[in-house]
């Protein structure tokens, strides 16, 4: 009987193997970690549009006390959190019958260029620095 050699299949991956699932591992994360910051910067937004509103609601409510804008307390940021993110101000000075509040987008909220600058003002038109009438 002759020698009958049999062909042994060695187990594992092959390096190019590897690669080409760590290329699609990476560029899968990067989706995702894109997707993921989208997602932080609108929430942060949403934040401050409803804080603009409840400061809107603050600057209403000094107004029928005493039926003038003048005078009332200055406009804060309404969590420690969102003070990171978004300035929080009259812009301009409250006048007897007319206010406009702005959050204006700083640190990493100002790479957030969809919207911008956020305010509302004594009508309660709100607006955006981009134009954009998807911001609120």
């Amino acid at each position: 009987m002759g020698n009958i050699s049999v062909a042994r299949k060695d187990r594992g991956f092959t390096l190019i193997e590897i690669m080409i699932v760590v290329l699609i591992v990476g560029v899968l994360a990067a989706i995702a970690m894109a997707s993921y910051k989208n997602s932080v910067i609108k929430s942060r937004r949403s934040a401050a549009a409803v804080c603009l509103q409840e400061r809107a609601q603050l600057m209403e409510r000094f107004y029928t006390t005493r039926m003038t804008y003048v005078g009332a307390p200055a406009p804060s940021v309404c969590n420690a959190s969102l003070a990171s993110f978004y300035d929080v101000s009259n812009d301009p000075a409250p006048t007897a019958s007319t206010f406009r509040i702005k959050a204006v987008p700083k640190g990493a909220q100002a790479s957030d260029t969809s919207c911008g600058t956020l305010a509302i003002d004594e009508k309660g038109a709100r607006t955006a620095s981009s134009g954009s009438n998807d911001c609120w």
